[in-house]
């Protein structure tokens, strides 16, 4: 028997949900083969099964959270596909009746409250829903959600924490839009009525919310709270060194057309910068090194993270041995590892292990920009936008040149300043006078 474990899905990752299972047991299953999907703070994957064989046993139930390293299940690899079904938890388990009392308070959202001579709304979805997570039904307790109100977007039709923030600020603005609203005229005295007594001068009426509450996000609170983490580990200082990229640019624009036709992606700057950052790692080794108590632990391997911007947070997975790729495997490997990310299909091992980081704020038309270390590393690089500047050259003439800032934040504790711009003068250098092909 093989276990299948809870995967550990970054660093600071120590638990996970196991939202659904897409194999029953007794069913056959290959190597690498979707096994079950999983639910973290930082991001939602399919898991790949660890071996080929029958999927003898489910010890986890859709649903359940259970820390990193549990078993969820077990692979027979020389079983048949006869074994009974009869024990098969993966049916979504249903939901306990919560033990304190139903909240008939919106919290920080305006969602109204239903009227006290109302039965409470059930914060049951109907059948069609798909398995919840912990994560979804406690905020639907919380915030008195109706989840057959809630459409879900995730596999099988399941309830997502987003379907809720959604479902809870569109409630939120309907809200507001109805208290902004002049209130029904009144209707007409009847004739033969008595003549009523002269009314009292309406009450000013409150003015519209200047704010609107919205709770954080699982990942949102995970990155600010792993954000002040690291504030309060690093001395963080940055550097900032003007490069001077036309040499690259050019090479770019003679490529570009060629790579996007012959592999289906886009030539970026960014491949260009990973791959000076590595020679430079590997001349400079303890910027590629990390500290545990009082000790540096260098590194071997040069593993670089890409930061990923999502709809709701931000990744940072891993190109590993990034020295040992030439700029056309850097780029094919940020492309994929991008729109896996995107797309929830990152595996686990691709978001841990990092020994440096690159983060392109440039992308967004940012020019300067002071980068938080990604802990337990002692280094970012930060990569401004490429623009044309007039620029004065060798002999005091003036050039329009492609201009870039790179800004290099690291750990005082460890990493000196002469030491810092050292190794960014390296990488500054590599990029100037850029010599390698692309293609």
């Amino acid at each position: 028997m093989v276990d299948v474990v809870m995967p550990q899905m970054g660093e600071s990752i120590v638990e996970g949900t196991l939202t659904k299972w897409l194999k029953k047991k007794g069913d056959r299953v290959e190597r690498d083969e979707p096994l079950f999907e999983i639910s973290t703070d930082k991001v939602d994957t399919e898991i790949p099964s660890p071996t080929a064989g029958v999927l003898a046993e489910l010890l986890v139930e859709e649903g359940k959270t259970v820390a990193i390293s549990t078993v969820v299940g077990r692979i027979d690899e020389g079983g048949s596909a006869e074994i009974s079904a009869s024990a098969d938890i993966s049916a979504p388990v249903p939901a306990e009746t919560p033990k304190e009392p139903v909240s008939t308070s919106a919290g920080p959202y305006p969602i109204p409250t239903p009227e006290p001579t109302q039965p409470a709304a059930s914060t049951e979805p109907d059948s069609t829903a798909g398995p919840l997570s912990p994560l979804v039904r406690r905020m639907a307790r919380e915030y008195n959600i109706d989840l057959k109100q809630v459409k879900g977007s995730g596999a099988g039709g399941r309830i997502t924490k987003q379907d809720l923030e959604g479902y809870m600020s569109a409630q939120g603005a309907r809200t507001m839009a109805q208290s902004a609203a002049p209130p029904p005229p009144a209707p007409a005295p009847v004739a033969q009525a008595p003549a009523a007594p002269p009314a009292m001068p309406p009450l000013p009426r409150a003015e519209q919310a200047r704010t609107r509450v919205e709770a954080m996000s699982n990942m949102r609170a995970k990155i600010a709270e792993h954000m002040v983490f690291s504030k309060r580990t690093s001395a963080h200082v940055t550097t900032v060194h003007k490069v001077d990229m036309t040499r690259v640019a050019k090479l770019r624009a003679r490529n570009k057309a060629e790579v996007q036709s012959r592999y289906g992606f886009s030539l970026t700057f960014l491949p260009f910068i990973t791959r000076a950052a590595a020679e430079a790692l590997r001349a400079f080794p303890i910027v590629n090194a990390s500290i545990e108590g009082n000790n540096i632990l260098y590194h071997n391997d040069i593993n670089i993270g890409i930061a990923v911007a999502l709809e709701n947070g931000l990744i940072v997975p891993v190109i590993r041995n990034a020295d040992e790729k030439n700029v056309l495997g850097l780029q094919r490997s940020i492309v994929d590892l991008a729109t896996r990310a995107r797309s929830r299909q990152l595996k686990p091992d691709e978001v841990q292990g990092g020994t440096f980081s690159l983060t392109n704020f440039g992308s967004f038309g940012s020019v300067f920009a002071t980068p938080v270390i990604n802990q337990p590393q002692v280094a970012i690089l930060g990569c401004g936008a490429v623009t044309k500047e007039p620029v004065v050259i060798e002999g005091d003439a003036i050039a329009i040149r492609s201009m870039a800032y790179l800004a290099l934040t690291f750990d005082h504790r460890l990493i000196d300043g002469a030491l810092a711009d050292q190794f960014t003068a390296r990488v500054k250098a590599a990029l100037e006078n850029w010599s390698e092909e692309v293609l």
